[in-house]
């Protein structure tokens, strides 16, 4: 059933949607993976780090309600549902309980990468589907870019 004609054609709809759907999910992961962190860490650097996750959080919210209404926009119906997001996220997690500082700062690290990495082939499939989906995909790629950056400063000094 089709409540909402779509602007693209059908040979474009299924690239778009399959893209928008993967993003949809990652973020939709990644700001469930940032809540359980945020409510477990542990560590010296518990106040400065819980309050950075609630940025990755919010702004992985943000963009996953962008991203679900662009796919509902182009008569794809996104899904969100619980169960969807725990069969389909790939996006590497925190382990169960109390997490050190560092760790989370790792586990963050990981998802943003793991999520960026996806999403820059996103971009390149959706070029000649639709460059307004590309366009939100690169948006959404700098800012979890930006947040990458940021988390990946926590790791400083490195041994490596």
């Amino acid at each position: 059933m089709s409540v909402v004609k779509s602007t693209l054609p059908e040979s474009a709809q299924k690239v778009v949607g399959q893209a928008l759907q993967s993003t949809l999910v990652d973020l939709l992961g990644l700001s469930l993976i940032g809540k359980q962190a945020h409510w477990n860490i542990v560590g010296p650097r518990f106040r400065s780090i819980h309050l950075q996750l609630d940025e990755v959080v919010s702004t992985a919210r943000t963009f996953s309600d962008t991203v679900a209404e662009r796919s509902a926009a182009l008569g794809l119906p996104p899904d969100g549902r619980p169960e969807t997001i725990a069969a389909t996220c790939t996006l590497p997690g925190p382990k169960d309980g109390w997490l050190k500082d560092t760790e989370v700062v790792q586990v963050i690290v990981d998802a943003l990468e793991a999520a960026i990495g996806r999403l820059r082939e996103r971009i390149a499939a959706t070029d000649e589907a639709d460059p307004v989906t590309q366009d939100l995909l690169i948006s959404i790629t700098a800012e979890l870019e930006k947040q990458r950056w940021m988390f990946d400063a926590e790791n400083w000094p490195r041994d490596n």
